[in-house]
């Protein structure tokens, strides 16, 4: 049995005061599913993007505040959010305190596009359970609007 323990994971900082570790992928083995587990400092925010497969979110810990298609709301602790495939989506922790939450995609490998670029690349692509994560720039024509 392959177990996972999310509080032996630290992950790595995607953006300012967000973690993440892909700790479930195609990468590890799996065939049909992902998971994200996310850690966000008070005031962070993990931006707009989208996933090519469905995604559950699950609160884990502290206040959240998901964004999804154009609508938003507090995303607590045991709530789950859907997302559906290719939805703009985003979360930020609204509280005091860290917040955790934990990811799950309807599918092994996972495409990431987000809605701006960051970093001295510009990366805005990243494929999750490649055999070594991806992460590209994007041209802006590339992003239907």
């Amino acid at each position: 049995m392959e177990k996972v323990d999310l509080t032996m994971i630290a992950g790595d900082e995607v953006f300012e005061g967000v973690r993440a570790a892909f700790p479930v992928s195609s990468a590890s083995g799996t065939a049909a599913t992902a998971v994200v587990y996310m850690q966000l400092e008070p005031g962070a925010e993990l931006p707009e993007h989208r996933d090519s497969a469905e995604e559950l979110l699950l609160g884990l810990e502290g206040e959240v505040e998901a964004f999804v298609d154009g609508e938003s709301g507090p995303l607590g602790e045991g709530q789950i959010a859907v997302v559906p495939p290719m939805a703009p989506h985003g979360l930020r922790n609204v509280g005091t305190e860290p917040a955790r939450v934990l990811g799950f995609f309807g599918s092994a490998t996972n495409v990431s596009t987000f809605t701006k670029s960051f970093g001295p690349e510009g990366v805005r692509v990243f494929v999750i359970g490649a055999p070594m994560t991806m992460a590209a720039p994007l041209e802006e024509t590339a992003l239907p609007a």
